[in-house]
């Protein structure tokens, strides 16, 4: 039987979030735990993605699992199935995390036996761009159905994550979703941002996306071991 602890995290204010994210990085840094923060709207598949991707992963490294949401267990208990380690966040009706929650739920999770922890964002495009989780990494998944417009709509996301993955790609032909038109949009707002093509459901895509975050993973490590044994 799969188990998971569900937190009930506290509130905490945006006032000083900046600090305590730089804070809380500098200790993931020392411990050597890569935080990604996965961000997305309520039905991009984001939850798909991440069992995709733990299973391309979970040979390589030892991984941990976040699920923020305001209410249920429902996402837990999917990534429970997977058999790594997992924790459900409850944000009390907040409708992103922070640094401050973030730390809540690391402690919580017990990171000692992990290399990678997944933070599952609360599903929206707004608040959860606006707070610095204190991860290494921020990506982001935006759905075919929702269209490639939403760069235009809620660019501070776009601005701020350094991977964008295009789930749903298999539902092209259904939508007007220009590929093309979307790279534009992006390249105008945060050119460095990797884009990354997938159908979670049909793994298409999914291979070149989990060897550009195995490649970021290793990069990250070798400069934290390195800055460690100076």
């Amino acid at each position: 039987m799969n188990t998971y602890r569900v937190l009930e995290i506290k509130k905490t204010v945006f006032s000083g979030n900046d600090e305590r994210a730089q804070k809380l990085r500098a200790d993931l840094e020392q411990r050597g735990v890569f935080l990604l923060n996965l961000m997305s709207s309520p039905g991009s598949g984001k939850t798909t993605t991440l069992m995709k991707t733990i299973g391309a992963l979970k040979d390589r490294f030892r991984i941990g699992v976040m699920e923020a949401d305001i209410d249920s267990d429902v996402d837990a208990s999917t990534i429970a199935t997977s058999g790594v380690k997992v924790i459900q966040l409850h944000t009390g009706g907040m409708c992103h995390l922070d640094a401050e929650m973030t730390r809540q739920g690391l402690e919580n999770l017990a990171t000692e036996d992990l290399d990678i922890v997944f933070l599952e964002n609360v599903g929206n495009l707004i608040c959860t761009a606006e707070y610095d989780t204190g991860a290494a990494l921020n990506v982001m998944i935006l759905s075919v159905p929702e269209g490639d417009d939403k760069p235009l709509k809620y660019p501070v996301m776009f601005q701020r994550v350094d991977a964008i993955l295009i789930n749903k790609i298999d539902a092209l032909p259904l939508f007007d979703f220009n590929l093309e038109r979307f790279r534009k949009h992006i390249t105008e707002l945060n050119p460095k941002a990797q884009i990354f093509p997938i159908s979670a459901k049909t793994g298409e895509g999914v291979e070149s996306w989990v060897t550009w975050l195995t490649n970021e993973i290793h990069a990250w490590k070798t400069i934290h071991t390195t800055t460690k044994g100076e």
